[in-house]
Order: structure tokens, then sequence, then C-alpha cells
């Protein structure tokens, strides 16, 4: 597979693909392909693969792209302004939060990663339900607005707002905690969670939280007067 990651902060990845190669996406993810482009929903990894990921809000099935006859090219891209960037899972594994996958090679496995801490779950909001990338290929994440990407060496440890972490290396320690006391969380203006990262191992955060952006729109949208 060749691909090419096209735009600046609306961006999308077009991929190029030998006929029989296939490439699994996100539901909606699609922009354009060629016309000798097969399209196939099915459950990754069966049904039981299937029920997890609807456990993630992600959708139970996902699209699977084949060229058929020649060469042929599919492109994707996310909902949000942001970036696009691969993440290669060759002998690794890579934890994403559930709303950053967008599509992957055929190789790799999409499944779900509890947080070590139960605390983490149920108190952080995002942090309770990841998703494990694993196997062999390449899978490509989507963020909201830009990326910030940060190599841990063992032992380091940076903090930041959980909704804004987009994944990290299985080798990197993960934790979640309340933002300081009542005052902070209240008045401070900063998320009601932390998250905490410890290295060895990548990190990739984003510039914006989607949540937040919502929220952010909600004044500017129009409201239905008593009379309509």
């Amino acid at each position: 597979m060749k691909y090419e990651i096209i735009g600046d902060n609306l961006q999308m990845v077009k991929t190029t693909l030998a006929s029989g190669e296939k490439i699994n996406a996100e539901a909606g993810a699609m922009v354009n392909m060629s016309g000798n482009m097969q399209m196939d929903s099915h459950l990754k990894g069966g049904l039981f693969g299937g029920i997890k990921r609807m456990l993630t809000s992600e959708s139970l099935f996902l699209t699977e792209f084949t060229p058929k006859g020649s060469e042929g090219f599919v492109s994707f891209a996310g909902n949000v302004p942001g970036r696009i960037f691969p993440v290669d899972v060759n002998g690794k594994e890579f934890i994403a939060q559930k709303d950053a996958y967008l599509c992957s090679e055929e190789g790799v496995t999409l499944d779900i990663a509890f947080t070590k801490k139960l605390r983490s779950g149920f108190f952080g909001g995002e942090g309770f339900i990841l998703q494990r990338l694993h196997g062999n290929g390449r899978v490509f994440l989507h963020c909201c607005g830009d990326i910030i990407e940060m190599d841990l060496a063992a032992g380091e440890t940076i903090r930041a707002e959980t909704g804004l972490v987009v994944g990290f290396d299985s080798t990197v320690d993960y934790s979640i905690e309340l933002a300081g006391g009542v005052k902070t969380v209240f008045f401070g203006g900063e998320g009601l969670f932390l998250t905490t990262l410890t290295g060895p191992g990548k990190v990739v955060l984003q510039s914006m939280d989607i949540a937040k952006l919502a929220g952010s729109l909600i004044p500017y949208l129009p409201t239905q007067t008593s009379g309509d």
C-alpha cells in the first residue's frame, strides 16, 4: 500500500492499493475512490470483536475496500477539522482514544483496552475504554486540531488534559486524576481530569478537544422562536 496525506488542517489520506490488497475504515470515513474499488461492510474480528467495538461507541461494522483487476485508490478523512498521522504497529501495540481511528491495513487488529486503574474509568470520562491497535501494518489516526508528538524517556512524565490525549505506545503508563481541588475544577478553567503519562514510549496529543469545540459553538447556533 502507498499513501499520501493531503491538506493542512482539514486533511485526508489517499491510499493506493494493488489488486487484491485490502484496507479497513471507519463507517462514513470514505471521501472518494477509483471505479474498480469494491466495498464490503463486515464485523472486524467477528461478532465478539464487533460487540467490543460497540462498547467504545464506535460503529459495530468496519468497511473493507478492495480494488479488483488492477491498482486502485480510496481516500479517507475525519469528521472534524484536524490532522491525520500514520502509526506502524508491526510487533508493537498502540493505545488510542475511541474517536481517533480512521483506517488501517488488513493486518491491523482493533481491540479494546481497559485502563489499569478502575477509578480512571468511572471518573475520567474518556479514559475508561480505549482502543488497542496491534498486529501487522499501518493504521491512520485522526486528531482534532494540530498534532503534538512526544517521545518520553523511561520514567519521564507529562500531564495533559484527558480530552487532548490521542494515543500512546502500550509501554507508556497511564492514569487519570482529578485536576486540583474543587476551586480549580469550577473556577480554574481547566478540564475536570488530567491524564498522567509516564515513559518510555511515544505520546500523541491534540491541540483541540472536540467536546469543548462543540460547547463553544452552542451560543452561535440558531434557536427556534416561539412563533415557529
